[in-house]
C-alpha cells in the first residue's frame, strides 16, 4: 500500500487555494497537508484554517517549513524568479519539491535549476499540468493511424477577461519572468504540442502586447520547425483580444489522415480521427468523447509526483526540469525571434 505523503504548501495564493488543495483532499489515503507559509502570514493563517493546518504549523519562512521532519514534500506555488533559490533550499535540506510554472523567471535561472536537478536523486517537477491532459493519451493511440506527421496547427485564442482573478495578482501585472502570461500559460499549450509533434528546434515569431493589465507581449503568432524532422507548424496563443469564442485546438496532419484535438470547451473536450491518404480514400469522422476529472491534468501530476517521492525514484517525476526548460526556451525564442521582425531563431538548449 502507498504511504500518505505529508504535503508543506509554500505559497497559500489562489491557485493553493482553489485547486491545490481541494485536490489533495480529495485523495486522503496518498496525501495530507500539515504545513504552510506565506511572505504574507496572515494569508498563510486564513489557508491553514481551511486546510486544517494547526497555527503552530503555520511557518514564518521557507527555512523552517524545510526543517520540519514532518513534511515529506514541498509544493511550491511562487512567482517564477523566486524558483530557483527555493529550489536550492529544498536540495540542500533533502527535501522533494514539486514548483509552479514557468520553470524559472528566464533562461539563465532554469538553466541552473536544470543543473541542480539533475545533480541530485531528490525528485524536482515542475506543476505543468497540462502535460497530463487526458487527451494526449486519446491521441497518441491514434498517431500512428495517420502516418508519418507532416505539419501541425495550434490555435488558442480567446476574448480579454477584465475580471480574471488571476490577472489581479500583481505578479502576473507587473512579471519579473519573461513573457509574462506567454510563459505563464503558454508553456501549457506548448506541452501539449510537444507531447504529440515533438521539440521544437527553430521559430519564426510576431508577438504584440494588446492589454495593458498583462504587462508585456500577451499574443503570440509563429511558425515552427520540429527538432530532428521536417514536420512543420503554426502555434498561435493569446487570450488578449475583443468579443471572441474561446477556441483551443490542436490539429496534426499526416500523409495518411488526420487528429484533431479540441480543448474549447474544457469540460467535454474531444479527439476527432479522419483516415486516408486522399480525399477520395477518406474515412469518415471518428469522434472521440474525452471524459476528464475537471483539473486539467493537476490530479494526474499529484500522483505521479506521489509515486516518484514514495518509490525515492526521481526518473519517474513526468515535469521534469529538462523537459519544462524547452517549453520556456520555446518562448524565449518567440520573444526573440520578434525583436528581429520574425527571423528564424533556434531554440536554446539548457
Amino acid at each position: 500500500m502507498a504511504p500518505i505523503l505529508n504535503v508543506g504548501i509554500v505559497g497559500t495564493g489562489i491557485f493553493a487555494r482553489d485547486m491545490h488543495l481541494p485536490c489533495y483532499k480529495s485523495f486522503p489515503d496518498e496525501f495530507k497537508v500539515v504545513a504552510a507559509t506565506n511572505r504574507t502570514k496572515s494569508k498563510a493563517l486564513a489557508f491553514a484554517k481551511i486546510a486544517g493546518i494547526p497555527e503552530d504549523k503555520v511557518y514564518d519562512d521557507l527555512d523552517e517549513i524545510l526543517n520540519d521532519k514532518n513534511v515529506d514534500y514541498i509544493d511550491a506555488m511562487l512567482p517564477a524568479q523566486f524558483n530557483l533559490p527555493t529550489v536550492q533550499k529544498a536540495i540542500a535540506a533533502k527535501k522533494p519539491i514539486i514548483l509552479e510554472k514557468p520553470i524559472a523567471a528566464n533562461l539563465d535561472q532554469a538553466r541552473e535549476l536544470v543543473k541542480i536537478a539533475e545533480s541530485t536523486d531528490v525528485p524536482v517537477g515542475i506543476a505543468e499540468n497540462w502535460l497530463f491532459l487526458e487527451v494526449i493519451d486519446v491521441a497518441k493511440k491514434h498517431l500512428e493511424r495517420i502516418g508519418p506527421i507532416v505539419a501541425f496547427i495550434h490555435n488558442s485564442t480567446g476574448p480579454f477577461i477584465s475580471h480574471n482573478k488571476y490577472l489581479t495578482t500583481s505578479w502576473r501585472q507587473h512579471p519579473k519572468h519573461i513573457g509574462g502570461f506567454l510563459s505563464d500559460g503558454g508553456v501549457h499549450q506548448l506541452g501539449l504540442v510537444i507531447s504529440l509533434v515533438g521539440e521544437f528546434a527553430s521559430v519564426s515569431a510576431l508577438t504584440k502586447q494588446v492589454r495593458p493589465q498583462s504587462g508585456t507581449d500577451d499574443i503570440v503568432f509563429s511558425t515552427v520547425r520540429v527538432k530532428d524532422s521536417d514536420v512543420i507548424g503554426n502555434f498561435t496563443y493569446g487570450s488578449a483580444f475583443g468579443a471572441t469564442e474561446k477556441s483551443v485546438f490542436l490539429k496534426i496532419f499526416g500523409k495518411s489522415g488526420t487528429i484533431l484535438i479540441d480543448l474549447s470547451n474544457k469540460a467535454k473536450p474531444v479527439v476527432k480521427v479522419r483516415t486516408g491518404e486522399t480525399q477520395e480514400t477518406a474515412s469518415d469522422e471518428e469522434v472521440y468523447p474525452v471524459e476528464t476529472d475537471g483539473t486539467n491534468g493537476v490530479k494526474a501530476e499529484f500522483l505521479n509526483f506521489h509515486e516518484a517521492v514514495a518509490k525515492k525514484d526521481k526518473t519517474l517525476v513526468r515535469g521534469t526540469p529538462r523537459k519544462t526548460f524547452h517549453h520556456l526556451a520555446c518562448v524565449a525564442a518567440f520573444l526573440e525571434s520578434s525583436s528581429k521582425n520574425g527571423d528564424s531563431v533556434k531554440v536554446q538548449e539548457p
